[in-house]
């Protein structure tokens, strides 16, 4: 698969797309006063216990505190702080593994079935690193499991497991790797090999395993020196991010637009991937460098809510805040002759959209898609097998259930950061984010029932200004004003309507 990388780095954000066979597949944004803070390890104290949700918030320097879940602490690692004079040795691990688990390793060691309560206490020092980046309200979820990410390996100082990426398939790859990571590592450490090392020999790892270690070390040195809340360690940006996870031999080119950049970029591969440097490219061209490769127009495109399929059919995405809900529509398209086979066709058309959509917009967590039901199982049965093939490309963990008997498929696809959206827009202030706002209509009956409790409550005023948008005002002279007349008769009031164009729609305004 044809891959290229186009970055386009200015003093207010950095945009990394990721571009395969021609077509925009992936796009990592991140703004310079919003950076995102997942990989980041802080010291911090603990603020907060609650043992009904056996969860404590950490206090680690940032405007929220963050969210640490019993699961996600190394008790060994506690039992190990309290017996010890030096707060620094409460350091742990976890983070993102490509899907390799190490869940064996973690099993023995993490807070499942302790009390929270038992193993925190307000005002302790804990090493945590962000898990997950703020959403929304909500803080940054936190683990004590540190892993350390390099090249080819992902490094966890404290769980003895040695694992690799589920997408290294074949067993006696696996077992090779294992070997080899084994024979180079520190005793008693874990190691994750990452997908980038499949078919890599020992002086592939070895440099990152050497930095991994030595960064390790200076981390615990700095723990020891500072005191929390602090940030101890700051992952890198999303320029050398994209260089660490995406740049690999399947990669034609590294396209990037800004001169600095271009030579950082030069500096780091030359130190950690020289093979590659011929591959990084400095855009020099007067048009901007998303507009050049068509990339702008994708981003604009993936905003939108309803995807249109090349045979007429249609899937519209609706993020919610519990879940995203897809749904898959005909629309235009109607067949030739089996009614089954039509339904098939958009099913299967619209399952390639959809995870191509999950990877453009990055949207994680639940996901139910609304596939447009079929009668026969043998239907059911190729989308489901369509679907869980399509998504085995996907660099996110994904989970998938089978198709119900209402068409349903019930998902999810693993979340660190937030969604494009999420990223690149704000709830809208009109609508207040509920995506509607009540009807001319509407606002005319809440007025004219307003104006009904008014008069029966014995009003003695018998002038009254009503303030209302412009089309609410024309709605109630065009249907609405014999009605005001029978009012203004029936209670013996004078009703004067003004236009008042800096109101909301859903607001008016009643002067007596």
């Amino acid at each position: 698969m044809a891959s290229e990388i186009i970055i386009n780095s200015n003093p207010r954000e950095i945009r990394v797309a990721l571009v395969e066979n021609n077509q925009l597949a992936e796009i990592f944004i991140e703004h310079k006063t919003k950076k995102g803070i997942v990989g980041n390890i802080y010291k911090g104290i603990v603020t907060k216990i609650l043992p009904g949700m056996q969860v404590a918030f950490v206090d680690i320097g940032l405007e929220k505190a963050g969210f640490l879940y019993v699961g996600d602490i190394d008790v060994i690692d506690l039992i190990e702080f309290e017996n010890d004079e030096d707060d620094s040795e409460d350091m742990e691990l976890g983070a993102e593994n490509e899907g390799a688990s190490e869940e064996e390793g973690k099993s023995s060691r993490t807070g499942q079935g302790i009390p929270i309560q038992d193993l925190l206490k307000e005002g302790q020092e804990i090493v945590v690193q962000i898990a997950k980046n703020p959403l929304g309200t909500k803080g940054a979820r936190i683990t004590s499991f540190i892993t350390l990410a390099g090249r080819h390996i992902v490094y966890m100082p404290t769980i003895n497991q040695v694992s690799v990426s589920r997408r290294i398939e074949d067993e006696e790859e696996k077992s090779r790797l294992k070997n080899l990571v084994t024979e180079i590592g520190r005793p008693d450490e874990g190691y994750i090999v990452r997908t980038a090392g499949l078919g890599r020999q020992k002086d592939d790892f070895l440099p990152d395993v050497n930095f991994l270690h030595k960064l390790w070390d200076n981390l615990k040195g700095r723990s020891d020196s500072q005191s929390a809340p602090c940030l101890l360690y700051e992952d890198l940006n999303l320029i050398f991010r994209s260089i660490r996870d995406l740049f690999n031999e399947d990669v034609a080119r590294l396209v990037i637009d800004s001169k600095v950049d271009y030579e950082k970029c030069i500096e780091f591969c030359s130190s950690y991937l020289p093979h590659l440097v011929d591959k990084i490219e400095l855009y020099k061209e007067p048009v901007p460098i998303y507009d050049y490769y068509g990339i702008e127009i994708e981003i604009n495109r993936a905003l939108g809510r309803k995807i249109w399929l090349k045979s007429g059919g249609f899937i519209t995405i609706d993020q919610t805040e519990a879940l995203v809900a897809i749904d898959v529509n005909t629309g235009k398209f109607v067949g030739h002759t089996d009614p089954e086979e039509t339904i098939l066709k958009t099913n299967l058309e619209a399952v390639k959209e959809i995870v191509y959509q999950l990877r453009l917009r990055n949207i994680g967590g639940i996901i139910i898609v609304d596939f447009i039901d079929m009668a026969k199982e043998e239907s059911k049965e190729i989308v489901w097998n369509s679907l869980t093939q399509e998504l085995k490309f996907d660099r996110s963990r994904t989970n998938i259930l089978k198709i119900s008997e209402l068409g349903l498929v019930e998902m999810t696809r693993k979340r660190v950061r937030g969604s494009l959206s999420q990223t690149l827009c704000d709830p809208c202030p009109y609508c207040e984010g509920k995506g509607h706002i009540k009807s001319p209509t509407t606002i005319c009956y809440e007025i004219i029932r307003t104006l009904q409790r008014l008069v029966t409550n014995n009003l003695t005023q018998k002038n009254i200004t009503i303030e209302v948008p412009a089309p609410v005002y024309d709605l109630l002279f065009e249907e609405e004003t014999s009605y005001l007349d029978d009012i203004e008769k029936s209670y013996n009031i004078e009703v004067n309507v003004k236009v008042n164009p800096k109101l909301h729609q859903e607001k008016y305004t009643i002067n007596t």
